[in-house]
């Protein structure tokens, strides 16, 4: 059996595509199965019965602290008897990671497998996987990567896929910071909103945030530690995390304190 940790906004339409793809999957989250729509009967908030026959376990959780709770606290689905592979697909500091090796139980594989795309394309199946792992290991799991994603990036051993990821994060939050401070500006000019998205969109300064402005679920959020502005602000902090000592660190601080500015915006018109 197949099981997803943590059915959010991400989680949640990964188990739909799996499902969809044929496979065995169910979902765990704390929230009650009733929240989940279709999926409900898919899903349970009892540990106990989502470790019963879990042979490879997806976390999608928000953060390290959740992962832990996941893997050996409140849940401690890493002992599970019949677990034999782990997939992290939670976006986490690397040196997190790596460290994972050694805590868990040596018969199980680890993959790191963070995705990008946000929600509507976890939606599509179409999501980005940064994938680290023994490359046995990965054409194994390749199949329930290929039910959920287009695009598959192998980077290299355990971790090097997280490591990939919180350095893309990190330019997916200075996008973010930078456009909407720029349609602060411009809104303050006078300039209207979807003739300069258009513009941005071919020119210079297109980048994925302002070219999917108006279907990037968040784009509009103000700052909030629970919404995706916040895991951003917790994904610069990842890539921190990482960086060898001595680093100049300042604009990714920088990036991390003007997304914490961040206001709700007006929907478009």
């Amino acid at each position: 059996m197949i099981g997803v940790a943590g059915c959010g906004r991400m989680g949640a339409p990964m188990l739909a595509a799996l499902r969809r793809a044929g496979f065995n999957a169910r979902g765990f989250d704390i929230r009650p199965p009733q929240e989940f729509g279709a999926l409900s009967k898919h899903m349970t908030d009892d540990a106990a019965t989502f470790a019963a026959g879990l042979e490879t376990l997806l976390t999608v959780v928000r953060d390290v602290p959740q992962t832990e709770d996941v893997l050996f606290g409140a849940q401690g689905f890493a002992h599970a008897a019949s677990l034999r592979r782990i997939i992290l697909c939670s976006t986490l500091s690397p040196r997190y990671v790596l460290a994972l090796r050694a805590r868990v139980p040596e018969q199980i594989t680890l993959i790191d497998a963070p995705m990008s795309g946000a929600q509507i394309a976890a939606e599509e199946a179409r999501l980005s996987f940064m994938l680290g792992g023994e490359d046995a290991d990965l054409d194994a799991a390749q199949p329930l990567f290929a039910a959920m994603g287009s695009h598959f990036h192998r980077m290299g051993g355990f971790g090097t896929g997280m490591q990939a990821k919180v350095l893309n994060n990190l330019l997916a939050a200075s996008h973010t910071a930078m456009t909407r401070l720029v349609l602060d500006w411009a809104e303050q000019a006078g300039l209207d909103q979807r003739k300069l998205l258009d513009l941005i969109h071919t020119s210079s300064g297109q980048n994925w945030f302002a070219s999917g402005f108006n279907q990037i679920e968040f784009a509009r959020d103000g700052m909030d530690e629970d919404n995706t502005i916040g895991i951003l602000v917790k994904d610069v902090e990842s890539a921190l995390d990482a960086v060898p000592e001595d680093t100049d660190t300042a604009l990714p601080r920088t990036v991390q304190a003007l997304l914490r500015t961040l206001r709700p915006y007006p929907s478009s018109s």
